[in-house]
């Protein structure tokens, strides 16, 4: 099931480039000369640009709770971090940020490579080629998405550079709308190139449903601020429409077995359209596959009891007590996204934690506990990490017809179904059947985007959405702040500590990171962010 995951490090191998977009020219590489000669060749260093998603400084460790980007929804509790982007203290010099930068310039300098070596294996299909093809430039696009969701605009670079020269690096920023442009127009084109999801064993190929799913989300984000484009919300709408359409989806009628799925390399493409891929514990012989899914957003558990095998974890996620009380007592999301016990740290015994405590509760989507591969590592886990799940889709095309002001009734009324499909599946039910108990009614189309927003914390909370959600409903800063007045100053413990510097750090510029200076220090045409 995990052949993907097999053959990555020769595909790393094959098409990795330097940290810095700066020094887009491969060079831990097999020439072109001497590559590219195959269809094997070519497909092996396509999976070189998947493996970016891997990559320490995305979804394989620092974004997972290092990065700020569960917003309200919860904070970083590891000292390492302060003075970091972790804990919304951001400087123009944080190694996490550059690293993010690098790594997406990397992937993007991976596909480039792919798609200027596209005709030079004989032995292909057109078919083949295709493939190949429309998968490296969906990849880029995500990853120019990536960026400009979080830098604003940034440099476009759609080819690989004729030599490393310091003429070759001097890029100046593609202004951020003409970046969502590009990046609708790339995927909206090899869309239909890619295979159906129904053909696919699991998520962690593009799909169809997966193209047309994160298209509605770029399209969301185009949407909101800062740029507001018109038009957008009813993209999104037609866009979550397609995915909806092709009636191979559904939603797993038991909450936590998603994530369970992900622990324990299980597929469910029903649910989990598009996922990033990790494998083994680093202690066999794939060394580079695995990832930290878990053990940066697990739960806490550093000094590992012999006989207690739950998986250490650096527990660098806690929930704020504002998502806590989001959910009602009956939402089984609740205690399996919030995790409501802890382990002792002498016995390694689980322990319930007081109904007080919210602020202690670590994420508890990714339990290593359920690890199938053993030993467990003390640092790597073969868990996935969703990029894009059904409910996701249901909640988006909602929201869609929410902000579209050109939205009928009927379409009005389906959104609310699907709102209550994610609700019902949420409190344990089946979601198909109403039930007036947990069932929105229907009061109109202003009435559902303030329902869409708390049910996009609930369903998908630590999942790396709520921070990119804040800043296009143009709520970041006020969120923030308004959960750091929750926090009593006088109150001493760690977390409380901690949630403080994290919720206090907050200030209006974030909502973007900066151009990290050392880029700017070698393309003397980047601009600064405002504020930094």
């Amino acid at each position: 099931m995990k052949k993907l995951r097999y053959i990555i490090v020769c595909a790393v191998a094959a098409a990795t480039v330097s940290c810095s977009f700066l020094d887009t020219y491969p060079e831990d590489f097999s020439t072109p000369e001497d590559f590219y000669e195959t269809y094997d060749e070519l497909n092996s260093a396509l999976l070189g640009v998947y493996a970016t998603l891997a990559d320490g400084s995305l979804y394989g460790n620092n974004m997972l709770g290092r990065m700020g980007l569960s917003a309200d929804l919860g904070y970083e509790r590891y000292s390492y971090d302060e003075m970091s982007v972790g804990y919304y203290d951001v400087s123009v010099a944080d190694a996490k940020i550059l690293g993010y930068w690098r790594d997406l310039y990397a992937g993007i300098g991976r596909a480039n490579t792919v798609l200027a070596n596209l005709d030079r294996p004989k032995d292909m299909t057109d078919e083949q080629r295709t493939s190949v093809e429309a998968q490296a430039r969906f990849l880029r696009a995500y990853y120019y998405f990536m960026l400009t969701s979080r830098f604003g605009a940034v440099p476009l670079i759609t080819r690989v550079p004729d030599d490393s020269g310091k003429k070759h690096v001097q890029i100046a920023q593609t202004p951020q709308r003409d970046i969502y442009l590009f990046v609708i127009s790339e995927m909206e084109q090899v869309a239909e190139s890619l295979p159906d999801a129904s053909s696919l064993a699991g998520g962690g190929r593009l799909s169809k449903s997966a193209a047309y799913g994160i298209l509605a989300r770029v399209a969301l984000y185009m949407a909101g601020n800062p740029l507001d484009e018109e038009g957008m919300y009813g993209k999104a709408k037609e866009y979550a429409e397609r995915v909806i359409g092709y009636g191979c989806h559904r939603l797993n009628p038991v909450y936590e077995d998603i994530f369970k799925n992900y622990i324990q390399d299980k597929y469910d493409i029903a649910e989990s359209i598009f996922e990033v891929e990790f494998y083994g514990n680093n202690q066999s012989a794939y060394t580079t596959t695995a990832g930290q899914v878990g053990r940066i957003n697990g739960i806490y558990y550093y000094t590992v009891v012999e006989g207690k095998d739950w998986g250490a974890s650096l527990g660098a996620l806690r929930a704020s007590s504002y998502f806590y009380e989001l959910f009602d007592a009956s939402d089984v999301r609740r205690d399996w996204t919030i995790a409501s016990y802890e382990f002792d740290g002498t016995t390694g015994d689980k322990v319930e934690i007081s109904a007080g405590d919210h602020w202690k509760r670590c994420c508890g989507k990714f339990r290593r506990e359920f690890e199938l591969v053993s030993p467990k590592d003390l640092q790597y886990t073969p868990i996935n990490f969703p990029i894009l799940r059904y409910a996701d889709v249901l909640l988006m095309y909602a929201e869609g017809v929410a902000c579209d002001p050109s939205s009928s009734a009927a379409e009005i009324a389906q959104a609310y179904e699907y709102v209550n499909m994610v609700r019902r599946r949420g409190h344990g039910l089946d979601a198909d059947t109403p039930d007036a108990a947990v069932d929105l009614e229907n009061e109109g189309r202003e009435m559902l985007l303030e329902q869409i927003k708390d049910e996009r914390a609930r369903e998908l909370g630590f999942e790396l959405l709520r921070k990119d959600d804040l800043v296009r409903w143009g709520e970041l800063y006020d969120r923030m702040r308004a959960v750091r007045a929750t926090i009593p100053d006088h109150y001493t413990s760690s977390w409380y500590v901690a949630a403080r510097l994290y919720f206090g750090n907050v200030s209006r510029r974030d909502i973007l990171w900066p151009i990290p200076s050392y880029e700017m220090g070698v393309n003397h045409k980047l601009v600064q962010n405002d504020g930094f």
